[in-house]
């Protein structure tokens, strides 16, 4: 992992550096050692673009980059690569999520080319969820790679020019690679051990499952630091807000790899506003998690709360007078550099 030499200048341009394997606006930040905020797009059940750019508009000003959902929990949505195709032409630093569960590497090799092709900087390589928890049980599952065989995939055809067959690439993508990492998923102990196999494989930088226990996020990140992680990758933590106590406990017993532990169940319970009170946890969280040695940033997961990303980002500070870029801004608009 490396950083820049010349310090982050709020207000400044950022410029491409020596050594940077993107042009895009999450690199660059990150390199600038800034702390960076990402969030996540809710792609819609829909061919419309202007509920694309509906729902980007939510985060102008308040993301370094948005993430286009992949077909997440096996549910079928507007496509990440269409998201990202009409985003990137607005100016948006897009990170594109590539799920294996559902192309091979055919495929896989064809949508990187195309996506660098249209601006897209960053790649969040994935496994995927099972066809089975989705709404298309019936569907056949690829899973011609896992997340690691991809990132490993995809650096090659950054950094030695060639497909996975060997036939050569005339124009590399120039690509920032990042993977998932869940540091709450049992057994505890092996999350380090894995997160280190994703950085041999070529993760740049990772985006973690929600954390709502901030005490195994610590002891995590001890590991990790034990381990040289930190050095090595950019880790950006994920948070969100929960709607209810109810809505919470149905996550836990629901959805794998989210764990959230009572105290927090109850804490929502006993507030007059449990919205709100789950926009607090949310702030409380985000402020903890930025003063964790070896964490660069948060990566927001607001799903059907995305108009409070802007609140969760003003008061939690975590911004620290940064302007960011949004639609509008002179500067920085090219969309070959994001």
């Amino acid at each position: 992992m490396k950083f820049d030499d010349e310090p982050l200048v709020p207000g400044e341009n950022l410029p491409v550096r020596p050594g940077h394997d993107s042009p895009g606006r999450l690199e660059r930040v990150l390199r600038a050692g800034a702390f960076v905020v990402t969030a996540e797009i809710a792609p819609p059940d829909s061919a419309d673009p202007e509920e694309v750019y509906a729902r980007a508009a939510l985060f102008d000003g308040y993301v370094d980059a948005i993430n286009a959902t992949d077909g997440s929990g096996a549910h079928c949505h507007m496509s990440s690569v269409g998201m990202c195709s009409l985003l990137t032409r607005r100016g948006y630093a897009m990170v594109m999520q590539v799920s294996a569960r559902d192309r091979n590497r055919i495929a896989i090799q064809g949508d990187v080319l195309g996506a660098s092709a249209m601006g897209v900087s960053s790649i969040l390589c994935l496994t995927g969820d099972s066809v089975g928890v989705g709404d298309h049980p019936e569907a056949k599952p690829v899973f011609d790679l896992d997340c690691m065989s991809m990132l490993n995939m995809v650096r090659d055809m950054r950094d030695k020019e060639h497909f996975l067959s060997g036939r050569k690439i005339t124009s590399p993508p120039r690509v920032f690679l990042g993977a998932a990492a869940n540091p709450f998923g049992p057994p505890l102990d092996y999350r380090p051990l894995r997160l280190a196999k994703k950085v041999a494989a070529g993760a740049q930088f990772v985006q973690t499952q929600y954390c709502f226990d901030i005490e195994i996020f610590r002891n995590y990140m001890s590991v990790i630091r034990d381990m040289g992680i930190h050095e090595k990758v950019f880790m950006l933590v994920g948070v969100g807000p929960l709607a209810s106590a109810k809505s919470a406990e149905w996550i836990r017993s629901n959805v794998p790899g989210v764990h959230i532990p009572d105290h927090i169940i109850r804490r929502l319970a006993g507030a007059d506003n449990q919205k709100d009170e789950g926009v607090n946890v949310c702030v409380d969280m985000t402020q903890q998690i930025k003063e964790i040695e070896g964490v660069h940033g948060v990566h927001i997961m607001a799903f059907k709360q995305e108009h409070r990303v802007a609140e969760i980002v003003t008061r939690s500070g975590v911004l620290a007078g940064r302007e960011l870029w949004r639609p509008g801004i002179a500067r920085d608009v090219d969309p070959a550099t994001h």
